[in-house]
């Protein structure tokens, strides 16, 4: 394994058992992925999901609970380390555009995701909707970032 871990975030986002996913240009290949994308440095953990799915899709995401944390080493070295979290998008910001590499966004169901697996970014992408739909949903209260204003009090008063 890489001694160099890729942080980053994913947004699992379901309306009517259709998820919002991204086709996108990587590496000369146009694939399909959640709105994802690394933590720039300085950036929360949710913050950061919150601004790529805005970047990528014009949408506004509002987390609702952790789906899980993957760790994935590419056929070509690059370690991820995905931190995937479920909740809803709004509608489409009026005039909003889209990261250079996104070519648009769209709602595909577990189905037609799983009959366009040869165009996943990765193998992450199925299975945080595998994941998603069996149920997985951790409070996000779990994911703690340090430092947080206020912590010294918190431990404090524990």
């Amino acid at each position: 394994m890489s001694s160099k871990v890729d942080l980053t975030v994913a947004a699992i986002a379901e309306d009517s058992g259709r998820f919002l996913l991204v086709q996108e240009r990587a590496a000369r290949r146009v694939v399909l992925n959640q709105p994802a994308g690394h933590v720039e440095s300085g950036e929360s953990i949710l913050d950061a999901v919150v601004r790529e799915t805005r970047e990528e899709t014009g949408r506004e995401f509002r987390p609702r609970s952790l789906i899980g944390i993957y760790l994935w080493q590419s056929p070509g070295g690059r370690t991820v380390l995905r931190i995937a979290f479920a909740g809803q998008v709004g509608e489409r910001a009026a005039g909003s555009r889209l990261d250079r590499a996104i070519l648009k966004a769209l709602w595909l169901d577990r189905g037609e995701l799983a009959a366009r697996a040869a165009e996943h970014r990765s193998p992450l992408v199925q299975l945080c909707v595998e994941d998603y739909l069996r149920g997985a949903r951790y409070p996000l209260e779990i994911v703690v970032q340090l430092p947080l204003p206020g912590l010294a009090a918190r431990v404090a008063r524990a």
